[in-house]
């Protein structure tokens, strides 16, 4: 473990070797984490404004100017890459111009990021280019984790030394661990990932006896989890309650903010999407040139859209532009409205479009697909590329995989159960829901036990979803959708997506019981990203139709039974979730 940290790739600002002075330090950590390119505060359609980085920048500038600049440090936990059309933009249309990410990240002064998950999504071609770019800014994109292949040595870099608040400051970063589990290998080939918790603590003693830092700060792209060391891509508890030199942990990935401080340690998750900025505060005590006390204290700045800054608004209009003029391009016409929450209750047109288009993909025969935005609406009229990233928010390709008739029945058990609840009248909560008023991350309201896009239901083939049966026992297929049988024994050509067949969500490996590790050994074949599909069918045919995309013959059906118990039931959950 030694000789694999003493070869990483260091980027270690020079930073003077003299002690701290005496007295008391007072060091800002602002965190941010699982943006996912909300970069500008516009809609680009109407009026519309949105929280973004512009926003978040307000209040970072506010911290900066009413503590001084010296004293601040800015971290982010990842998954900066993907998620709204300006880093689709710089990702793959605009590719000569300096990609906007990085000089976001410098004209905001970070000091650090971590890779996330959604980051490697983008594939080598823009990773490796906003790694390189964000050199010429200083701030480095750290996953120690990230492992190559050929040499052992970390692909990214490690860790870097800063001095704030007249403190030396040591930032050691991970990406997520459990990238495999979603991501096809050529996202990241060359490199593996290796679980934090194993070598964490090596880390942090190593870059301490190798820096001597009055602070030490790790960021990393991974959840809160349970902290019992059960959840792979959820290791930020686990570390919280046993890593020894860490003073601040910054974490993401799992979108729900939370912060808590002890004696020893904080943590700071402002969780997604622009919405909140994280603030450390770590009062330093300094005595004869050496750390004597350490005070904790940790909360969340609400972002507010309103109040973007105007100046940094200015400074980026012209890829402002750039974005939306590629973001208003006419691409069709949507007959009916699409509202991705239909997708909960039943079939909808939303998901009736995704998958015809993916029974459209030579040689699928099923086809499984969830809503991947969480509670959109595209009107009905003309569409823009813009509304395509509410259609599909991410750029996952659709793979086609061999699977038996009894692992597709297995596997969409799974689904249903983490879905739905059984139910024995009206009263009961059909669906997989929790009261998450929790004052500690800043949640209210119902919201879904298990996260919704992984609430895969199937096309092309015929099936009922018993909501008054146990788990195991609510899915009963009835035939293909063109009325021939459908057979548990035999192999059919299943259309998802890359992150699902790569093992996301576990619904291949324990719904159906599927080895993702070999998954190459049943795909069938790969089609470009999702999106892209949708834009060709649209090229191809102008229109979205309701009655083409329901096209029962091609798409089948499914409903829950029995239908005036289920629907009773769904009203009441439907009106709880979305007020």
């Amino acid at each position: 473990m030694k000789t694999r940290f003493l070869i990483f790739s260091l980027i270690v600002t020079a930073i003077a070797c003299s002690s701290p002075k005496d007295g008391e330090h007072v060091l800002h950590i602002l965190t941010t984490n699982d943006v996912h390119s909300t970069w500008f505060d516009s809609t680009y359609t109407g009026d519309g404004i949105k929280k973004s980085l512009f926003a978040m920048n307000y209040y970072i500038d506010s911290v900066r100017a009413a503590n001084g600049a010296e004293n601040v440090l800015l971290v982010d936990a990842g998954d900066c890459l993907q998620g709204d059309n300006a880093a689709y933009y710089y990702n793959y249309i605009d590719t000569v111009t300096p990609h906007l990410f990085p000089r976001l990240m410098g004209y905001m002064k970070f000091d650090a990021i971590a890779v996330g998950n959604h980051d490697i999504e983008t594939g080598h071609p823009v990773y490796d280019r906003v790694t390189s770019d964000l050199k010429a800014f200083d701030v480095p994109f750290l996953a120690a984790n990230a492992i190559r292949n050929d040499n052992g040595r970390p692909y990214f870099p490690s860790y870097t030394v800063v001095k704030k608040a007249g403190l030396k400051v040591a930032i050691l970063g991970y990406t997520n661990a459990n990238i495999k589990a979603w991501l096809t290998e050529s996202l990241w080939s060359g490199m593996h990932f290796v679980k934090i918790a194993d070598i964490v603590q090596d880390d942090v003693d190593m870059v301490r006896a190798k820096t001597k830092p009055d602070l030490m700060v790790v960021t990393m792209h991974s959840g809160c989890g349970l902290g019992d060391g059960t959840i792979l891509e959820n290791e930020a508890l686990d570390i919280f309650n046993s890593v020894r030199g860490v003073d601040v942990l910054v974490n993401g990935h799992d979108h729900r903010p939370y912060t808590e401080s002890r004696d020893t340690i904080c943590l700071l998750n402002s969780g997604s999407h622009s919405r909140y900025v994280g603030h450390g505060k770590v009062t330093v005590n300094v005595e004869k040139g050496k750390v004597a006390s350490k005070k904790f204290e940790t909360g969340l700045i609400a972002v507010d859209a309103a109040k973007a800054d105007p100046v940094m608004r200015e400074y980026f209009r012209k890829d402002y532009e750039a974005v939306k003029a590629f973001t208003l391009k006419e691409v069709g016409v949507l007959n009916a409205e699409l509202r991705t929450r239909d997708s909960y209750r039943g079939m909808c047109d939303y998901m009736n479009l995704i998958h015809t288009i993916s029974l459209g993909c030579t040689p699928a025969e099923i086809s499984f697909a969830a809503p991947l935005t969480y509670n959109g609406t595209v009107k009905a009229g003309i569409l823009r590329y813009n509304d395509l990233f509410t259609i599909y928010p991410f750029e996952n390709q659709l793979f086609v995989v061999k699977m038996t008739g009894a692992q597709i029945r297995s596997y969409l058990e799974y689904s249903y159960d983490n879905w739905i609840q059984t139910i024995k009248g009206p009263q009961d909560h059909i669906l997989n829901i929790r009261n998450t008023d929790d004052p500690r991350t800043q949640q209210k309201g119902w919201s879904f036990v298990a996260r919704s896009y992984n609430f895969d239901s199937a096309a092309g083939i015929i099936y009922d979803v018993d909501v008054t049966k146990p788990a195991g026992e609510r899915i009963f297929i009835r035939s293909m959708a063109d009325g021939s049988a459908f057979d548990e024994g035999r192999t059919y050509n299943v259309a998802m997506t890359s992150y699902r067949a790569s093992g996301g969500g576990m619904l291949m490996k324990e719904g159906a019981g599927i080895d993702t590790d070999h998954i190459d050994d049943i795909v069938v074949e790969r089609y470009p990203e999702i999106r892209n599909l949708i834009y060709d069918y649209l090229m191809k045919n102008g229109s979205i139709d309701p009655e083409t995309i329901g096209d029962a013959s091609v798409i089948g059906r499914w409903k829950f039974i029995p239908e005036a118990l289920a629907n009773k039931a769904m009203d009441r959950d439907m009106s709880l979730l979305f007020k």
